[in-house]
């Protein structure tokens, strides 16, 4: 994720646009609409042929309306997705924390192992998640592992649900030796299972992209209402069609590919939630909360994302 002052510097602003990969993409499509234009251009000025390939602008007027209509939702259901997973993520900062508090709070104060058992596999949890959200979990981005941990977890598929039900049987063993009792052991199922929750909802982010029909319709039009447009303009404003063309297709294409790039919020994309980051504040706070580590200054070094220049 790109991080900026809001108001602060608007050409340092488009400097870290201009970074994105969905932007070079953008500009890669517009000089290629743009040697398309010329091409029409130089047909229809040179060689007389604009009685040929006349069109009426209202025509593009009332397709552009249309067009934006889709736009808008298209953009509306990208960014509900991209806000839906920083919800997701803000509530499991806020569950973790509270989970690592009753840990601390309802165990005897003596029992150290406990305590390093959760914030190692509270930790975990976020880190796995990051990863299962995108290609698949990396054993060695995980923190503490023993020998037993790293066998086990290389045989299963779903490595963050493991974690979870790690947490969750040792609470329970807890529970069953009275170190917790069962008022607190209530409260703390439902810190527990809000793991879970959070976990189920960033999978149905994941797994539920835009329908595929839509997606290519969309695309199918933008391309067609591009390669159409210069025909419609190039009577009225002649060579100074290619600017104007490459101009609405920057607005339109931007605006599709910007709610792609969003749409799965998890990636490495510079739009993309920092979910990586956001795990490892969570380590840190946990530790701190469970051990005593000191937080101070142990400020993470920014996830690397793939499709920055």
């Amino acid at each position: 994720m790109i991080y900026y002052k809001s108001n602060d510097n608007w050409f340092g602003d488009i400097r870290h646009l201009v970074r994105s990969w969905t932007m070079v993409r953008i500009i890669r499509s517009m000089i290629w609409i743009g040697i398309y234009t010329t091409v029409v251009c130089i047909a229809v000025e040179w060689y007389g042929l604009g009685k040929y390939f006349s069109m009426d602008i209202s025509a593009f007027s009332l397709l552009g309306i249309i067009l934006s209509i889709f736009l808008v939702y298209r953009t509306n259901s990208a960014y509900d997705r991209w806000w839906e997973a920083r919800k997701q993520w803000g509530a499991l900062v806020n569950n973790t924390r509270n989970l690592a508090i009753y840990v601390h709070a309802m165990f005897p104060k003596e029992d150290k192992h406990v305590r390093h058992f959760m914030a190692k596999h509270i930790a975990n949890f976020c880190i796995a998640l990051v990863e299962h959200l995108r290609e698949g979990v990396k054993l060695e981005k995980l923190v503490y592992l023993s020998d037993e941990d790293r066998n086990i977890y290389q045989t299963k598929g779903h490595i963050p649900n493991h974690i979870a039900f790690q947490i969750f049987d040792r609470i329970a063993e807890g529970h069953r030796l009275g170190a917790i009792n069962e008022g607190d052991y209530i409260n703390i199922k439902a810190q527990h299972q809000s793991l879970l929750d959070i976990l189920g909802a960033c999978e149905r982010i994941k797994k539920t992209p835009i329908p595929f029909s839509y997606a290519v319709y969309l695309k199918i039009f933008i391309t067609a209402y591009g390669l159409l447009l210069p025909f419609a303009l190039v009577n009225t404003f002649h060579m100074g069609t290619i600017p104007l063309v490459m101009f609405v297709f920057f607005s339109l294409l931007g605006i599709e590919l910007m709610g792609q790039e969003i749409e799965d919020p998890f990636g490495l994309d510079c739009n993309d939630l920092p979910t990586g980051d956001i795990a490892h504040t969570i380590k840190t706070n946990v530790f701190e909360i469970l051990e005593a580590k000191s937080g101070i200054g142990k400020i993470p070094t920014p996830e690397l994302y793939e499709k920055v220049f």
